[in-house]
């Protein structure tokens, strides 16, 4: 699939797929037989065809508002690769699984950076923005409330 084509162009085809047409099989045509997906602001995605499927299925493709918009920023194109830097927005009018689990929606604009990283040699597909940060971004919780070790949310008054 990915060798035989520009791999630039199989990445917009790819986007296009996930956010245009919300189209779970036209997106799973962009990609290898078996490929790799990592959503690395949840940690969540698949490994194989079936899961990939499945992530995209129930969580991804066509979970989002209906506003979302992608924009190009960046792109490096290597022999085996493609780097994007992207600038998704929406307004939170949903609750977004995929970013900020059990988040209610907020009702507000929302502008996310976001890298995409395709390769076609090992079928890896990576994206994503720490979910501490997504939550800053959205305005959910302000910057001092995400600093705290691992990730959590501070409760209560800081111990002295």
């Amino acid at each position: 699939m990915m060798e035989s084509k520009n791999l630039g162009a199989v990445f917009d085809a790819h986007i296009k797929a996930e956010f245009v047409d919300r189209d779970v099989a036209e997106t799973m045509a962009t990609m290898t037989p078996e490929p790799h997906l990592t959503h690395v602001p949840t940690l969540t995605g698949g490994t194989g065809r079936s899961e990939v499927e499945r992530f995209y299925r129930e969580h991804f493709v066509g979970h989002w508002p209906d506003d979302v918009q992608v924009k190009s920023v960046s792109r490096t194109v290597g022999q085996n690769q493609v780097v994007d830097e992207l600038i998704v927005s929406f307004t939170h009018d949903r609750e977004m699984r995929v970013y900020l689990p059990g988040v209610v929606p907020t009702g507000r604009k929302v502008v996310l950076p976001h890298n995409g990283f395709t390769t076609s040699l090992t079928s890896r597909t990576v994206d994503g923005l720490p979910r501490s940060r997504l939550a800053i971004i959205a305005g959910v919780v302000s910057s001092e409330e995400s600093r705290c070790r691992g990730g959590k949310k501070l409760r209560g008054k800081k111990k002295s």
